[in-house]
């Protein structure tokens, strides 16, 4: 059975109610992440490639030196799919995670411009 496929309008408000930081356009649903230099970029397309492969479903991927576009579609579907959601939710929370404002054991990355990778959205 083909994995259903939604409309540009149902995307439309799955995205923002569930992914506000996405976005469709030509067809995918897209996120760009910003970094702070070459390093953060690879540690994004490796977080990604992780979880794309441990997920066996598989983003386009275009990068720059301090950037990351991961754009996501079904392509057995020809459309958007549950998994292209399910794999952008997880990519979301993992690249975006913050364990220092968790108030856990774990500080997360030091305010040092040293330490940091990625430039995340304010909150």
């Amino acid at each position: 059975m083909a994995a259903k496929t939604y409309n540009d309008a149902e995307v439309e408000e799955r995205l923002k109610t569930e992914l506000p930081t996405w976005r469709l356009e030509d067809g995918w649903i897209r996120r760009t992440y910003k970094t702070h230099g070459w390093k953060g970029t690879l540690m994004v397309i490796n977080t990604v490639g992780h979880l794309a492969e441990a997920a066996f479903h598989h983003p386009d991927i275009t990068a720059s030196y301090a950037w990351v576009e991961v754009r996501l579609m079904n392509h057995a579907a020809k459309g958007i799919t549950d998994s292209d959601f399910a794999l952008a939710k997880k990519i979301e929370e993992v690249v975006t995670w913050q364990p220092g404002k968790e108030g856990g054991p774990l500080s997360g990355t030091p305010d040092d411009p040293r330490f940091a990778y990625i430039k995340h959205d304010k909150s």
